[in-house]
């Protein structure tokens, strides 16, 4: 299995260039097939999950052509039948497929997503939304068959403001008849940006972006080109090695007010930023850290996704930092990994680490056990001294676009390793 070299310790010069955001990306594509016409996506990034999307298409009969950053989708001959694990398994997004199916054809019999373990991440909220505009639910263990003689618009209560649901009821509502109201939304950016491009194709999406999505059903999409947003995780996480390495370095391609709660956190710690419109500009500083207190929320709070990729920095604060996990129970998988590169971390009931620093980190053998505590043992690699391998890299790889290419450029010593 192939595996990540580094030798640590190097600063970090030049320009990363921000690709399409994940999160917004793995939405985006199911959400194309419920297009009459052709869609075109630019921005996308290379990352595995795309690939695994592309090939549930490819199973749907879905035309899709890719060339460099654009990806086109054709539905207009897709076959509406059972998806099987093999390709639902191989990512949690897939469930999108359960919105856009049902509401382009009204039936959608699909096995239960895959992703990284990093918590419970139930689908109730979704089936809720789908029961409430008409659909009936056939669970079968494994694999779920919905299928509705019509849907229509209703309102509906989220008891958790959840992306996935957010985004899989504005699917399956574009085309139901009638007004859908959805409450307690979910705010992120990648909302706004689904519902861009349903608005695009003419749909009648309003609201995206805050607690209140209303959505009136239409009976026809037409063709769309439309760009992913930036990816505010993968800026996020370039940031945080930027505050570790830069000599200087600048984050480009990204839009800065979704990431502000990361921003406001490095600065607090000490570390000086130069913010333009669409770039940021860090540097590494001689004169350390300050210790800070970490609390996930949802967006505009602080992304639990980028919990796991601050670790590395909070162990070269000088004092003791808290980190509090609100959203996923599993998000300290990586701990046990970055102790044994000689960090000083106690995890309490899964939901609180403690870190205390500064202190030197050693490169050792490690393994990624999901995709962000992958980005975060990687960046203990790149601050560490001495050589880091990191095993299981399938799971970094599906989620940052060239991440090794990138950070080669600004002159990291990085590599994947091919072994048997």
């Amino acid at each position: 299995m192939a595996y990540i070299k580094i030798d640590g310790g190097r600063l970090l010069e030049g320009e990363i260039k921000i690709s399409g955001a994940k999160n917004s990306v793995v939405a985006l594509i199911p959400a194309a097939i419920l297009c009459d016409e052709e869609v075109s996506l630019v921005n996308v990034p290379t990352i595995s999950d795309v690939d695994s999307l592309e090939e549930i298409l490819s199973f749907l009969n879905v035309d899709v052509k890719r060339h460099n950053d654009e990806m086109k989708i054709d539905s207009n001959k897709m076959i509406n039948k059972p998806i099987p694990a093999s390709l639902s398994n191989k990512l949690r997004a897939s469930y999108y497929f359960m919105g856009a199916l049902l509401g382009k054809g009204h039936k959608v019999d699909i096995y239960f997503p895959g992703g990284c373990t990093i918590g419970k991440r139930p689908i109730d909220l979704h089936l809720k939304g789908f029961k409430e505009l008409g659909a009936t639910i056939t669970d079968m263990d494994d694999h779920f068959i919905i299928e509705a003689n019509e849907l229509k618009g209703c309102k509906i209560y989220l008891d958790v403001a959840s992306v996935g649901a957010t985004i899989n009821i504005m699917l399956a509502a574009v085309k139901a008849k009638g007004k859908t109201i959805i409450e307690n939304a979910a705010k992120e950016p990648e909302i706004i940006n689904v519902a861009t491009l349903l608005n695009s194709m003419g749909a009648k999406v309003k609201g995206a972006g805050t607690n209140v999505i209303e959505i009136t059903g239409v009976n026809y999409l037409h063709k769309a080109l439309h760009e992913v947003i930036p990816d505010r995780i993968e800026a996020g996480t370039y940031l945080i090695i930027g505050a570790l390495l830069g000599n200087p370095l600048k984050i480009s391609n990204i839009i800065p007010s979704h990431i502000e709660s990361l921003i406001y956190k490095l600065q607090e710690a000490g570390v000086s930023t130069l913010i333009g419109d669409d770039y940021i500009v860090v540097r590494r500083s001689d004169d350390g850290y300050h210790p800070i207190d970490i609390k996930t929320a949802v967006y505009p709070g602080y992304p639990t996704d980028l919990q796991q990729p601050i670790i590395p920095f909070l162990t070269q604060c000088d004092g003791i930092s808290k980190v509090e996990e609100t959203i996923y129970e599993n998000r300290f998988m990586n701990i046990p990994d970055i102790v044994k590169m000689s960090a000083d971390i106690i995890v309490r009931d899964n939901r609180y680490a403690i870190i205390k620093g500064k202190t030197p980190l050693k490169g050792d053998r490690v393994i990624a056990t999901d995709l962000r505590g992958g980005a975060s043992l990687l960046i203990c690699g790149l601050i560490a001294d001495g050589e880091t391998r990191i095993d299981n890299i399938k799971y970094i790889l599906r989620g940052y676009d060239q991440i090794v290419e990138k950070l080669q450029s600004v002159g990291a010593k990085i590599e994947i390793v091919d072994s048997e």
